[in-house]
């Protein structure tokens, strides 16, 4: 089998499974590519893998890794089904920059934040105020990734029946997010401001929209987020790598609503799938990353303890 095919065969595969696999699929051709499509899996050579490897403009360790990581899944595939015999990789894999541990927002940093966006441009701007504001609060009161919620339509927003349908997930499934009675609020004066003001959008317009009606972006919302923060005096301790991000306010959801469940002395484990399915995760592994140990959630998990302890019932000793 060439290695196209071998390639070509390796990504369905993937995606059978219900990963998107979009960029990774984009890597291995080029790589297919860059070493020739009609060669067998066993003909690229250790100095082939290696310049594809070093090739890119991005961050050398990370990209690096990535694209290490991308090929060592194909090679374990194509060994696993007899498509190959060996792997021309480096044996060695390239090491990753520390990656940036999550902030998880205070009320008071939220309360900034939301103030922020009224007073943080003096500009004219596409990303109005009111729709910045509506976007941090859905993000921190539902815990959707940024760009579920720039895809959310009108006919994705219940408001009546306060129910978000967020489709095109990681994993190409859609889910149903049932939001609280302030939020729900929130999001109905949104859409009343928006249709005070002459909006009419159809149902397949963007429910966060900018001024001219177009659908927020990564790169637009990002770069206002970063000016947002400074404003609001909403940082890290001084020389941090890295600073709050946009993405942290699902962190921060995911974190607080375990603090609640401890605080309420629930049952976290028999609750934290009914949690991973809410954040749209195929499996609490992926859950796991949200679960940033803040002092308040040590501190609630503490406290439940004491409870338990103190209740008789913690197995004292004989």
């Amino acid at each position: 089998m060439t290695l196209r095919a071998a390639i070509d065969q390796y990504i369905a595969f993937r995606q059978a499974q219900g990963a998107a696999f979009t960029s990774m699929a984009c890597a291995l051709r080029q790589y297919s590519r860059s070493v020739g499509d009609e060669i067998g899996c066993d003909t690229a050579t250790s100095d082939q893998a290696g310049a594809f490897l070093e090739r890119g403009g991005r961050p050398a360790s990370n990209y690096r890794a990535w694209k290490h990581s991308v090929l060592a899944g194909f090679y374990r595939y194509a060994l696993a089904r007899g498509l190959a015999t060996r792997s021309p990789l480096p044996t060695e894999r390239p090491k990753l920059a520390p990656a940036a541990s999550p902030h998880i927002y205070s009320h008071d940093e939220l309360c900034r934040l939301l103030a922020a966006t009224q007073t943080y441009q003096q500009r004219v701007n596409q990303l109005e105020p009111q729709t910045f504001r509506v976007l941090l609060l859905m993000l921190y009161g539902t815990g959707l990734r940024p760009g579920e919620a720039f895809r959310l339509t009108q006919s994705d927003a219940n408001l009546p029946d306060a129910l978000l349908t967020v489709r095109e997930t990681k994993c190409y499934k859609t889910r149903l997010v049932p939001v609280g009675s302030q939020l729900a609020q929130v999001l109905r004066q949104y859409a009343a401001w928006r249709a005070a003001r002459g909006d009419r959008p159809d149902g397949d317009a963007p429910f966060l929209a900018n001024h001219d009606g177009t659908p927020l972006v990564h790169r637009t919302v990002n770069c206002a987020f970063a000016r947002l923060r400074q404003a609001a005096g909403v940082r890290r301790a001084q020389g941090a790598r890295y600073q709050p991000r946009l993405q942290d306010l699902r962190h921060s959801f995911a974190t607080r609503r375990l603090a609640a469940w401890y605080r309420e002395g629930a049952d976290v484990q028999r609750l934290l799938p009914l949690l991973s399915t809410y954040l749209g995760h195929a499996s609490l592994a992926g859950t796991q990353a949200y679960l940033s140990m803040t002092l308040e959630l040590l501190g609630e998990a503490s406290r439940c303890f004491e409870r338990y302890a103190d209740s008789g019932t913690g197995g004292g000793h004989d």
